[in-house]
């Protein structure tokens, strides 16, 4: 049975059924009027057409007497190749008159073209016209020539073919030169092949042609290399050829420039080679390919490359080193000197500025600064005469330094090439030893008194040195500790301990450790000991040194504390429990209340007036707020106690779930512009803190559209996130308050002062911070973090 329609649907479908008609009978007086508009043009175009006709066969015969006077030579044949007619032109190029003779064109053409010509003819007639027909025939004095003919069909009154007639034009050198080219282009083609040098043609940067050398070269074959772009497999190195490389590359009127180019290998390898690039240009002057021409010179630049690194390294050397170096030639010019031979003698000049300076003379004009100068003229006469190898020369300065210096003459072939002096500063060596009496007396003084215990052993545990310290905290005179074994005098709880810690010694390992020792007064102590190898002058262990702090005291102290810890996790523990009874015990009457107060104003409705109704429902709002208050005052209790259940939570579906949860009001939305993260966290805190954070948001805005923005920033070890409003603002001074409990700004009836110090304790747990920007009547920012050592963040 179908459905009953009212009497408004019926009245709607006839509407739509009337206005159907309409539009169809509109469509069929269109189609009407352009039918006829459509047989106008078609008959117009008929007519248009015979004239069109007519005209064409006027034309016709009116070129007919054009053509014959043309210059080029121009032929009129039947359907068998008899000539008909012809202009003087082709008289003359062909050598016959066909008003003299028979000439049948098929007999002209070259033996190598008849088949060709044949398939030509036969196209002709298909047709109607034959362009650029190219073939070698034989004129009447028997030599060949090339021709190009451009013909078509001559048709009678009844569309029927009659003849043909064409235009013959002579290109015997043009094919003659093309051949040449062709020849040329041949050999060209062999030599570029067969060249040593990598050779690519390039058009607007695209690799049209290159040889075997190039392909071989990047590994590539020609295929591939064909159609790619020559700069996605090469660029160009940092120094060019020659300076003026790099302007010709940028000069219009330069055609060729070399470059040194990077090119890599199909392999993954690197070519360095040097590049010759040629612009070929049109007549315009602009550049239609380039021709480059490439050198492999890898090995050669790697061979500059390590010559330049060992030159730079020779000159860091000497640089760097510590003793002054001169190195004079045969006729006592130098060849090489380094900064510290120039900051041994206070030479202001730089280094390379002393190369090829004379030194005949130098000793006469140095000898000043020396304590005997004599001396130091006539040792350096005494050496340059024997030239024989003398090393650890002392020379005693003006100033109180002391020098050492070595002579090392340079022979090659037993003949002499000159001499190499070495200069080092052996003060501090020659006052070492008058310095380390003084610094051991001073350092056995800081030993003998450190408030640390000193103990030396060797490898089988024997005492070698002890501090008064170590004797203090041990009960032990010196004379009873000194050449007796350690484990054997101290009384150690964990005598294996030590054991292994002296086999550490031998491996050179150090560390620190506790053990539990009797002092010689039988008092259980606690040591820490941080313990290390001590070596030769050879670099062999020969025994340990360890230094002993006495840590009973810390050991009291941290058994002290670790009680106290228990007794407030029991505490906090008892806490927790009782907020829940309280809580339990304090919203059970509340619940009583709401129930009694909506019983007394469903029951008394009529009975009540307006002010008792009044009154019952602000009973009821109160109590509401008082059961909010109890659980915040929970959530407050268990913030930074309750265990954290790790899992990945999106943020993202956080916010959608809080603006499902709490109460938003029409004029406030809620954005999110940016896509938050998923972070490995509690999702119950997160819940508590965002939501926390966009209620109060929510609660104090006060303009007419409310908007409430949740951003992210991400940053190396942390997220930063910020929650803006438009709302009401928060006072300067309340910016720290505002994170204590029961701390709340304004007179909103939602707002239980809780909240935000609930989020304060997540942030803690995190080992976040908060913080606020604000300004009155503009709207606030509150700006938190979240540590990313807590959990792993992974963005969506």
């Amino acid at each position: 049975m179908l459905p009953r329609m009212d009497n408004q649907e019926v009245i709607l479908l006839k509407r739509a059924l009337e206005r159907q008609k309409k539009a169809r009978q509109q469509a069929e007086k269109i189609l009407e009027q352009k039918s006829s508009e459509l047989y106008e043009v078609t008959r117009d175009l008929k007519e248009i057409n015979n004239k069109l006709e007519n005209l064409l066969s006027e034309k016709t015969s009116e070129l007919d007497g054009v053509f014959i006077n043309i210059i080029d030579p121009y032929v009129v044949m039947d359907l068998k190749s008899n000539i008909i007619n012809m202009n003087l032109s082709a008289k003359e190029f062909l050598g016959f008159d066909h008003t003299k003779e028979n000439i049948n064109l098929s007999e002209l053409v070259h033996k190598d073209f008849l088949a060709y010509t044949a398939e030509s003819f036969q196209k002709l007639l298909e047709v109607g016209v034959l362009k650029n027909y190219r073939a070698k025939i034989r004129v009447k004095n028997g030599s060949e020539k090339w021709v190009q003919i451009n013909s078509s069909i001559i048709y009678n009154n009844d569309n029927q073919p009659i003849a043909a007639q064409g235009v013959v034009r002579d290109i015997t050198q043009e094919m003659e030169i093309k051949q040449l080219l062709s020849e040329q282009r041949k050999q060209l083609d062999i030599i570029v092949e067969n060249s040593p040098l990598g050779i690519v043609l390039t058009k607007n940067d695209k690799i049209i042609k290159s040889n075997n050398t190039f392909s071989h070269l990047l590994g590539y074959s020609k295929d591939e290399l064909r159609d790619m772009q020559i700069n996605h497999i090469s660029e160009f190195e940092d120094q060019f050829i020659n300076k003026g490389s790099a302007s010709q590359m940028n000069d219009e009127n330069s055609d060729n420039f070399v470059v040194i180019k990077k090119y890599f290998k199909k392999d993954g390898g690197v070519l360095l080679a040097r590049t010759l690039v040629n612009a070929v240009k049109n007549t315009s002057n602009e550049i239609d390919y380039e021709v480059a021409m490439i050198e492999d010179i890898t090995k050669e630049r790697d061979t500059q490359w390590q010559l330049k690194a060992s030159e730079n390294r020779l000159k860091t050397v000497l640089s760097s080193l510590h003793t002054g170096i001169l190195l004079e030639d045969e006729n006592r010019k130098i060849a090489l000197t380094n900064q510290k031979f120039c900051s041994l003698f206070e030479i202001p000049e730089d280094p390379e500025q002393l190369k090829g300076v004379d030194c005949s003379n130098t000793a006469e004009q140095n000898k000043v600064n020396f304590k005997n100068p004599k001396s130091f003229v006539s040792r350096i006469e005494e050496v340059l005469t024997n030239r024989k190898l003398v090393l650890s020369d002392e020379l005693e300065m003006l100033d109180g330094r002391f020098l050492e210096r070595d002579y090392i003459p340079i022979f090659n072939n037993k003949e002499y090439k000159g001499h190499l002096w070495t200069y080092q500063d052996v003060t501090l060596q020659k006052t070492l030893k008058k310095n380390l009496e003084t610094q051991k007396e001073k350092y056995s003084g800081i030993i003998a008194n450190m408030n640390l215990g000193l103990l030396e052993v060797d490898n089988d545990d024997f005492i070698q040195m002890v501090n008064q310290s170590f004797c203090t905290i041990s009960g032990f005179s010196e004379s009873e500790l000194l050449g007796k074994k350690a484990g054997d005098i101290l009384n150690v709880y964990e005598l294996g301990v030590l054991e292994e810690k002296n086999k550490n010694r031998l491996e050179g390992k150090s560390d620190s450790y506790e053990i539990q020792v009797l002092n010689k007064n039988g008092e259980k102590r606690h040591w820490l000991i941080s313990g290390g190898p001590r070596y030769d002058t050879a670099g062999n262990p020969i025994g340990s040194i360890g230094v002993h702090l006495d840590i009973t005291d810390q050991k009291l102290l941290e058994v002290q504390k670790e009680k106290l810890v228990i007794e407030l996790e029991n505490s906090n523990k008892g806490l927790q429990e009782y907020a829940h009874i309280v809580s339990h015990d304090l919203k059970s009457p509340l619940r009583s209340i709401s129930a009694l107060s909506s019983w007394i104003q469903e029951d008394y409705k009529d009975v009540l007036d307006e002010s008792g109704q009044k009154n019952l429902q602000l009973m009821q709002e109160k109590v509401a707020a008082m059961d909010k208050l109890i659980h915040g005052i929970l959530e407050y209790s268990t913030a930074d106690s309750s265990e954290l259940v790790y899992s990945k939570v999106n943020l993202n579906e956080v916010i959608e779930c809080i603006q499902d949860t709490i109460y938003i009001p029409e004029h406030v939305e809620i954005s999110v512009p940016q896509n938050l993260p998923t972070i490995l966290a509690d999702s119950t805190k997160m819940q508590q803190l965002f939501q926390n954070i966009i209620a109060n948001a929510v609660v104090h805005i006060d303009k007419e559209k409310g908007l409430v923005e949740v951003l992210c920033n991400e940053k190396e070890c942390e997220w930063q996130f910020t929650i803006k409003d438009n709302g009401v603002g928060i006072p300067k001074e309340y910016h720290q308050k505002i994170f204590e409990i029961f701390q709340s700004i304004g007179n909103k009836e939602r707002s239980t002062g809780i909240g935000l110090s609930i989020v304060k304790k997540i942030i803690d747990r995190y080992d976040g911070k908060i913080w606020v920007d604000s300004e009155v009547n503009k709207g606030t920012q509150f700006h938190f973090t979240i540590s990313k050592a807590i959990g792993s963040i992974d963005k969506i």
